[in-house]
């Protein structure tokens, strides 16, 4: 592989906030270290199709506070394919693409690694998913305004809670990760939260129950985490009514309305050092690593370990929320 002179930035998988402050931080650092930047929309798909176009200064700005991401994404099956990816490349040497920037969660990071093995292409991965799932990373880019999404709406809830003094689960998301649920339960003051990383150890609900949460409290809120080992906030509710029939139960599934909004200051802040550390590790021929943050240093994980490790969750915050819901 010779010298880089053009990369090309893509979003792929899930929309995360802080992915266009991400876009914008590589746009420009690239552009200020002499880089030309192509944008590639729908992720992999724009790859395979060529939808491509030339990013200069202006083409990102005003774009630092918007959720969402202004090259769109797209679930893309061809790519998933040793043909999908041929063409992809392809298209990158037809364009001139030197080396590629990917903003996503451990599904595209997968492609990433994919593409840079069968052809040999320099691939930098930034983190950009609200489920904060990735092994390297203290927080992923859209993990904290998701986060905040949650507190907002489990704050609301709670007024109608303590007003009926009845008994609410909320669906939160993170796929098979627990974060957005154990971390959101902590900060909303919830009395407990279900996640698929313990789900195997003890019976999560009858634990709950056990524990007494109606001894001096006449509502509740349970966080729940989407996920099939969990079988979500609806499961729960239905055993609640089938198991302790005095309880009135409601669910909230609070859904797509995590994914969007203005990112915090937080993830802005991130996203912007890690664009900028995504073209910092191209021209220090750095390849086939995500750009990670751990103790607000910035790291680069092997796609390998950032996709295969499990992010293990920190049992202390459990005890922290089991003895703040007394």
């Amino acid at each position: 592989m010779g010298i880089i002179k053009c990369i090309g930035i893509l979003t792929s998988g899930g929309d995360a906030p802080g992915m266009n402050a991400a876009i914008r931080a590589v746009t420009r650092s690239a552009i200020y270290n002499g880089l030309t930047v192509k944008g590639i929309y729908r992720g992999y798909k724009g790859l395979i199709t060529g939808e491509i176009q030339e990013f200069k200064t202006q083409n990102v700005s005003n774009i630092i506070q918007q959720g969402g991401t202004i090259l769109k994404t797209a679930r893309c099956q061809e790519f998933k394919t040793p043909e999908g990816r041929k063409i992809a490349y392809e298209t990158m040497q037809r364009e001139g693409i030197d080396a590629l920037v990917v903003i996503g969660g451990d599904g595209s990071l997968t492609g990433a690694r994919l593409l840079a093995q069968e052809f040999d292409v320099p691939c930098i991965g930034l983190p950009g998913t609200i489920d904060n799932d990735l092994y390297g990373t203290d927080t992923t880019i859209g993990y904290d305004t998701a986060l905040n999404t949650i507190l907002d709406a489990v704050d609301k809830i709670r007024d109608t809670a303590t007003s009926h003094e009845r008994l609410f689960f909320v669906e939160v998301m993170g796929r098979d990760a627990g974060f957005l649920a154990l971390n959101g339960a902590i900060a909303a003051g919830a009395e407990a939260a279900i996640i698929p990383e313990f789900n195997t150890e003890v019976d999560q609900l009858e634990e709950f129950i056990k524990n007494g949460f109606r001894k001096s409290k006449s509502s509740s809120i349970v966080l729940v985490a989407e996920s099939e080992i969990t079988g979500g906030a609806m499961h729960y509710a239905e055993r609640v009514k089938n198991e302790y029939p005095q309880y009135d139960v409601r669910v909230t599934i609070l859904g797509h309305l995590q994914r969007g909004g203005k990112p915090t200051a937080h993830d802005r802040i991130i996203a912007s050092r890690m664009g900028v550390a995504s073209i910092q590790a191209l021209m220090e021929g750095q390849r086939n690593v995500m750009i990670g943050i751990e103790n607000d240093q910035i790291v680069y994980v092997p796609f390998t370990k950032a996709i295969k490790n499990d992010k293990p969750i920190d049992r202390e915050l459990v005890n922290v929320l089991h003895e703040l819901s007394i």
